[in-house]
């Protein structure tokens, strides 16, 4: 894919918990981690993909016909050989039911800039602006540097979620044109977030680092996985990493099944998680452990 273009997987308008005011939040597909717990697995790889919900197909098979290469096949239902999908589309075209879609879009900047652009009248009269999520968006600092550049010439507020995982020399020159940026601690022991992300966390925590350092706006968040990183050893150690760093917030977020159902429709590859969704109690809980280390945690239902 040209670099003047990034594969988007959605766009989500008038969001409320991803930054001040009004927001549209722009998902970009491509994200270094796996994380078993993941929102959005549907945003993992860096191409566009076929999603399949059963729950809507209606079995007329018309997708069937039109499939050039074989990937679908009948036997009183539709089944799909997702190694042989080339993600051209032509099922999902036929599908009146919207059982079948393509997962990520191919957008240039101007075309991308004149799409959110046309919520400026929400920005401007409740102080929002655009979010830029994922998936990682800082994969593709390329196309964000010049894409930032317009809405922060328009006047529109940006900023940015991320995981954490990207290479500092290529997302720098972003950082500064940013007005902040959400930033994922997960789980402090790199033992265990190598076991449940697919990475260690060391690049992450440097990035953290840096930024604080610079003095940049970036508030720490971390999703509450029962059993994996409530623990008050993980919440003390975060707690402390943060007071080192000069933080005194972390926005908590709750975790839920939404995920695992979504993974089934692109055939996922990653290990779901057997752990109860983060009910009240664990929430405050962990509330409890970081107000008593001085970080003021901030629980988000989302």
């Amino acid at each position: 894919m040209d670099k003047s273009t990034a594969l988007i997987f959605d766009i989500q308008r008038f969001c409320l918990h991803d930054g001040p005011g009004i927001r549209t939040t722009v998902f970009f597909k491509g994200c270094p981690l796996r994380c078993r717990w993941c929102q959005n697995p549907e945003s993992h790889r860096k191409h566009p993909e076929l999603a399949f919900f059963r729950g809507r197909c209606m079995g007329c098979g018309e997708c069937v016909s039109r499939c050039k290469d074989n990937v679908l096949s009948w036997t009183g239902e539709v089944h799909i050989d997702f190694s042989r999908c080339s993600a051209c589309g032509e099922c999902a075209k036929q599908c009146s039911s919207g059982a079948l879609r393509i997962i990520g879009k191919e957008w240039n900047v101007e075309g991308l800039v004149a799409e959110v652009l046309k919520d400026r009248e929400f920005f401007d009269e409740s102080g929002g602006g655009v979010t830029l999520s994922g998936g990682e968006p800082l994969l593709h600092s390329s196309f964000l540097y010049p894409f930032v550049t317009m809405l922060r010439e328009a006047g529109v507020n940006v900023m940015i979620e991320t995981c954490g995982y990207f290479r500092w020399h290529s997302a720098e020159p972003l950082v500064d044109l940013i007005d902040g940026m959400y930033f994922d601690l997960k789980v402090m022991d790199q033992t265990l977030h190598k076991e449940y992300t697919g990475e260690e966390n060391t690049l992450i925590l440097e990035n953290f680092t840096r930024l604080s350092e610079r003095g940049n706006n970036v508030q720490a968040r971390m999703p509450v996985i029962p059993g994996i990183n409530d623990s008050a050893e993980n919440v003390v150690a975060t707690a402390g990493f943060l007071r080192e760093r000069g933080h005194r917030t972390i926005h908590c977020l709750p975790f839920h099944h939404l995920g695992l159902s979504k993974a089934g429709t692109i055939n996922s590859d990653i290990a779901g998680l057997d752990v109860p969704a983060a009910d009240e109690t664990i929430m405050k809980r962990v509330q409890q452990i970081f107000c008593g280390e001085g970080i003021d945690a901030v629980i988000y239902r989302v």
